[in-house]
């Protein structure tokens, strides 16, 4: 059932960016007055799942989720109809308009969907406002990272101030900051000395691709609630207990306590809790998962002071261009990683699994249109890129004509685009093949 919630999200995501994109090329072509042939949501070849026609344009479905796209008249695109561009061009045809016309036709799938992120973001405040945990307020109990963290460096109760010198508001960023600024030099403060040290090399394409959290939060082990057996609360502990120690050792931390407890499987141990102003031992007899059967405080907003600001739509319209223009550099910064010897980023992409494994494995609207912002925008650059058989080719192409007031051949814009349907088909293949890959890892 998660799954098919994540391919369903998937799904509607991909469906709006594709018919905003599309309509982008759309409504240029239009107020140009050029003709649209086609209008489709994902492609169809050998057969639609439904169509119909209007205005002189054919609207449908296709059977294949890869995409979708407009048909526009007198273009040479994936459709490759050379037929129609051996006869003389017509007034209503994409060759005879403009260059800038042209221009402007090729980039509208792009602008629309930099324009839906821009509108998701705004939405989005306006309606849950901004929240999250300060690195300062995280650095309240420090960290316990986890073994790659250690790797590079980290060790327990650390408190990070700077990586490479800067330091981050949002303690949820720490990790993409690393990763996105290649990041050299960690500070904390350890001890009570502030400390910096290297990360060794090969810790950036490890991250790339990893999968657990790099580090949690410490937090004091305060009992919320208890399972259905447990040990603890059978031998008295209740909710609220301030669990700060383990036969007399003083640990004061669920994370740790987590871990130094299954030294203990079916022995009798001694917890110290505090409870009002008194502390308590409590005894008890651990099973063979060495657990107490208690689960800890887990409401942040209890444990730390989490930035919340709410947002007017006035507000809201600055934020928001704000987040599109810092989601567009966060993607260039991830798409440079490509071409880093040092972080080996190709290694790392991935197709419709690995997209589709990024939606929550419950419904949850917020996380859906946070995704789709940056699903938007990374089409929108992703298309951009003059690679023919994208809009970015087609805009090369253009510009070029615009400057050379010469038009590339029909013949080598047949060919541009076989070549680039090429490269295309090549990075899908590479993408899906990885995903399929670390299936069997």
């Amino acid at each position: 059932m998660e799954i098919l919630i994540q391919v369903f999200q998937l799904l509607l995501s991909l469906s709006i960016l594709v018919v905003v994109h599309e309509f982008g090329h759309f409504a240029a072509a239009k107020i140009f007055k050029t003709r649209v042939e086609k209008f489709y949501l994902f492609f169809n070849p050998w057969f639609s799942i439904f169509k119909f026609n209007f205005k002189g344009t054919e609207y449908g479905l296709g059977w294949l989720p890869l995409g979708g796209y407009v048909k526009i008249s007198g273009m040479i695109d994936e459709s490759m109809d050379k037929e129609a561009m051996k006869e003389p061009p017509k007034p209503w045809e994409f060759r005879s308009k403009p260059a800038w016309q042209r221009l402007i036709i090729m980039l509208g799938g792009v602008i629309m969907n930099v324009v839906l992120a821009f509108l998701i973001y705004i939405a989005m405040l306006t309606y849950w406002g901004d929240e999250y945990l300060s690195t300062k307020e995280a650095n309240k109990y420090g960290i316990r990272p986890d073994s790659l963290a250690m790797e590079m460096g980290f060790q327990n109760g650390d408190r990070i101030l700077y990586l490479d010198g800067e330091s981050v508001e949002d303690f949820n960023k720490i990790t993409i900051t690393m990763v996105l600024n290649v990041v050299k030099n960690i500070t904390v403060i350890r001890d009570g000395e502030e400390v910096t040290f290297v990360i060794p090399e090969g810790s950036h394409n490890k991250l790339l691709s990893y999968k657990s959290k790099l580090f949690e939060l410490r937090i004091p082990f305060i009992a919320e609630k208890f399972t259905e057996i447990s040990p603890a609360k059978s031998a008295g502990m209740i909710k609220g207990d301030q669990i700060v120690g383990l036969n007399g050792q003083s640990i004061i931390y669920y994370t740790d306590f987590r871990e130094e407890i299954q030294n203990y499987k079916n022995q009798d141990i001694i917890v110290t809790v505090l409870r009002e102003n008194d502390s308590v031992d409590i005894a008890m007899v651990l099973g063979d998962n060495g657990l107490m059967g208690v689960y800890p405080l887990s409401n942040m907003n209890e444990l730390f002071d989490v930035s919340k600001k709410n947002y007017t739509i006035a507000e809201a319209i600055p934020a928001g261009f704000s987040r599109t223009i810092g989601g567009i550099d966060n993607y260039l910064k991830q798409l440079k990683l490509l071409f880093s010897p040092e972080v080996k980023a190709y290694e790392g992409i991935g197709g419709f699994i690995t997209i589709g494994s990024i939606f929550p494995t419950e419904w949850h609207w917020e996380s859906f249109w946070r995704l789709t912002a940056f699903l938007s925008i990374m089409l929108a650059i992703l298309n951009i890129l003059p690679i023919p058989a994208l809009d970015g080719g087609h805009v090369l192409f253009l510009v070029y004509e615009i400057v050379a007031r010469r038009k590339p051949s029909d013949k080598f814009l047949e060919y541009a685009q076989v070549f680039g349907m090429i490269i295309l088909l090549g990075l899908l293949v590479l993408a899906n093949g990885n995903d399929i890959a670390r299936l069997f890892n």
